[in-house]
């Protein structure tokens, strides 16, 4: 039994993950040009999923070529994807303890830049950049223009999701979240900010949540009834006139009766008018309003960096798991360092369980030498 909720055990639908911890999705930019996953990769989520999280996600991985935030994203709009990310799955097996997932994304007016290492600028179409696709021809404020998908552009997408979904699980995924926030292109549709459309995909709000409850419809169809389908979502978008967490409720509420087994609550990225309150577990109320007024599973991210804090938000039931990202690029053995912190238990590689504290010469003698006192 474990000693806490941060280390006991959790399932949805036919999934049970070992623990609360789950890894962020965490762009790399570090696939080729064709969207393949690299030995980067390799590396990455492979020494993740030996962290001792209950539940390691890729990168925002592009549904569609145009899709990707930066040229060097990974990519699962081909059948040839496959057969690498499979690669990467059954090593993470092999030698990991976690979980895998995979989120699929859309970058919509926010792709067609250039690496953060590189400042992150915009490129034009034709300059090395490419065409965007949006809601509406609204651009991210400076970036370039995008074009505003029509029904045959929203067809196409909605259907590289699908397909996406389809290609994750033949990789060997255990759970796919779809990538429904930060501005990209499903969250554009829910905005004001991003979404100026006059038919049934704009307006109220109701008709903004048309055009991804219909990608959801479509993902759920295809993905394997036994496992888990998640959405993050962009819970508000901290500026007056944008989407609130009110209707985030509403949105999540519609979700759950389409079949969604969990909300990632996040925020932001819509706009450059956002003024966020940027602090620890700043974004966790969102969850705990989601799983209160919706009675959904939530995944609470954000500034979650010390043990206690995330036992409290999971035992004072504001959240059903806890995301790290940064945190866990920073400290890659943190779910083993938080399980020390409470005397619980977590996953160890054989090849690592020598560098377990209780293995430290002090305190692996210490029985010895009592019982030698004893006896003496």
């Amino acid at each position: 039994m474990s000693k806490t909720m941060l280390f006991s055990p959790t399932t949805l639908r036919s999934v049970t993950f070992d623990n609360r911890i789950v890894v962020s999705p965490m762009g790399q930019y570090s696939a080729d040009a064709e969207g393949f996953a690299t030995d980067w990769h390799l590396m990455h989520l492979g020494h993740l999923a030996a962290s001792g999280a209950g539940l390691v996600f890729t990168e925002a991985t592009a549904v569609e070529p145009r899709g990707r935030v930066s040229g060097k994203c990974l990519g699962i709009w081909s059948d040839d994807h496959v057969e690498g990310l499979r690669n990467i799955v059954d090593f993470c097996r092999r030698h990991g303890g976690a979980k895998l997932g995979m989120q699929l994304a859309h970058s919509g007016r926010k792709g067609s830049v250039t690496v953060p290492w590189e400042k992150q600028v915009g490129m034009q179409d034709g300059e090395g950049g490419w065409l965007m696709a949006s809601p509406s021809a609204v651009a991210y404020p400076g970036r370039p223009m995008p074009e505003a998908l029509d029904e045959a552009g929203l067809a196409q997408v909605r259907e590289a999701f699908r397909d996406a979904a389809i290609r994750a699980d033949a990789a060997g995924f255990d759970i796919i979240e779809i990538h429904n926030a930060h501005g990209y292109l499903l969250h554009s549709f829910l905005t004001p900010f991003a979404n100026a459309r006059t038919d049934s995909y704009g307006g109220s709000p109701e008709n903004r949540m048309r055009f991804p409850l219909s990608v959801f419809e479509a993902v759920r169809a295809v993905w394997p009834e036994r496992k888990p389908l998640g959405v993050r979502i962009s819970a508000t978008d901290w500026a007056e006139g944008g989407w609130t967490p009110e209707e985030s409720v509403v949105f999540a509420r519609e979700l759950e009766r389409r079949g969604c087994d969990y909300i990632c609550a996040s925020s932001g990225g819509s706009t450059d008018k956002q003024k966020i309150p940027v602090g620890p577990s700043y974004q966790v109320p969102f969850a705990e309003q989601i799983r209160r007024e919706v009675g959904i599973p939530t995944m609470a991210v954000g500034l979650i960096t010390q043990p206690q804090q995330a036992e409290d938000i999971l035992a004072y039931g504001q959240a059903d798991f806890v995301a790290l990202g940064r945190g866990m690029l920073y400290n890659p053995r943190w779910p083993w360092h938080a399980a020390a912190h409470f005397g619980d238990e977590v996953y160890f590689p054989p090849q690592y369980e020598r560098s377990h504290p209780s293995m430290r010469a002090g305190d692996f003698l210490k029985p010895f030498r009592e019982r030698q006192a004893v006896g003496s």
